[in-house]
């Protein structure tokens, strides 16, 4: 018998000051059994930094064809593929010919720089992809504030991010890796 997905509930208010976009976002997120909560916590932070009213959740790591995050317009037309982690450069090229702009949240620390220094030459040649990466440190602190009910906000402010779950803060710097 497989294993179904946890679900976790989140409320998150984003301010973020960089875009002038402030709302607040009822958010179930459906934790794949082989998902880390350090991963669904990524998912969560990405969805804070391209927070948008038609911003969704993709099928989950199971699924090829569909990213961890994206944002559709009216018609359809995929505007933003965002992907967590260090994805597979040939996933991120067919993205990029399918949606206006592809970011990439990449964690995992050493992993990170191994992964560019393969993927680099070939992913330099996407002009619709950005790539950012966070600390080890960064991504820990928001796997333990993991919980199947959460309450959480962010607050984006010259690149930036506060983020919060009841009395505790941590400060998060997405590092550019690409372009730079």
């Amino acid at each position: 018998m497989a294993l179904k997905s946890t679900i976790y509930r989140a409320t998150l208010n984003v301010s973020d000051l960089d875009r002038g976009y402030y709302a607040e976002h009822v958010l179930t997120i459906a934790r794949h059994p082989s998902e880390t909560d350090e991963r669904a916590m990524v998912r969560v932070l990405a969805f804070a930094l391209q927070a948008d009213e038609r911003l969704l959740f993709g099928k989950g790591i199971s699924t090829d064809d569909e990213p961890a995050l994206w944002l559709k317009d009216d018609t359809g037309r995929i505007l933003k593929w965002i992907e967590v982690g260090l994805p597979d450069e040939r996933l991120l090229r067919r993205a990029a010919g399918r949606a206006d702009e592809v970011i990439v949240l990449a964690y995992g620390g050493r992993t990170v720089d191994i992964w560019w220094q393969k993927e680099g030459a070939t992913l330099s040649k996407l002009q619709n992809l950005r790539i950012y990466s966070l600390s080890v440190e960064s991504s820990r602190a928001l796997a333990e504030k993991a919980g199947r009910s959460m309450e959480l906000s962010c607050t984006i402010q010259d690149g930036e991010v506060w983020f919060s779950s009841g009395n505790e803060t941590i400060s998060i710097i997405p590092q550019r890796l690409f372009p730079i």
